[in-house]
């Protein structure tokens, strides 16, 4: 038979076998609302843009291209999804006040947390893409060693992979964030 103390013993146990077991969120920034959809129709959407823009610019060399929040947060969904070890899931991807609010769920351990990853982006003097971590907010969790690197390297990897073709020879001329969409506008040389 079972004494009280086995019995109290067995449901001590058993409490700290489930809280091992479960992943705690222990906070961090609010996602903003509306969630943006992840689809695979979204990165369809934002190849043929890209396609568009390109043939767009043959003629005349100069190239516009629009992404929306839908097309960026769809792109690194699947993006994140195929790396072998995930820093961050359902990523949320805002372009608002010319900036790129990227918000996440960071898991370290038994713990997650929503943060939040704010990026500016400008054009150096070569008219090249520069990106800067503005911010960074994972809470009550440290900000995860390099976070800007990877960040930007992704980011990058889109910029140049979209271009792809006209990559070599291009000069980008500006960038802007805005209302949900940056606009990329640039000239082939």
């Amino acid at each position: 038979m079972f004494t009280r103390t086995n019995l109290l013993l067995i449901g001590v146990v058993t409490l700290a076998l489930v809280v091992l077991a479960c992943t705690m969120n222990i906070g961090g920034p609010d996602y903003p609302t509306p969630a943006i959809p992840v689809s695979t129709e979204a990165v369809g959407e934002l190849q043929s843009s890209i396609e568009t823009a390109v043939a767009a610019g043959g003629d005349s060399g100069q190239i516009t291209l629009i992404l929306t929040e839908p097309q960026l947060t769809s792109f690194l969904t699947y993006k994140l999804q195929a790396q072998s070890q995930l820093l961050i899931t359902n990523p949320q991807v805002y372009l608002r006040d010319g900036q790129i609010q990227l918000y996440a769920t960071a898991s370290q351990g038994y713990f997650e947390v929503t943060a939040r990853i704010v990026l500016s982006t400008g054009v150096d003097d070569e008219g090249q893409l520069k990106i800067e971590l503005t911010s960074a907010d994972f809470g009550p969790l440290p900000v995860p060693n390099g976070l800007k690197e990877i960040m930007t390297a992704t980011i990058q990897e889109a910029y140049t992979g979209a271009l792809g073709p006209v990559a070599t020879g291009f000069r980008l001329q500006s960038v802007t964030i805005a209302d949900g969409t940056m606009t990329i506008v640039g000239q082939t040389k």
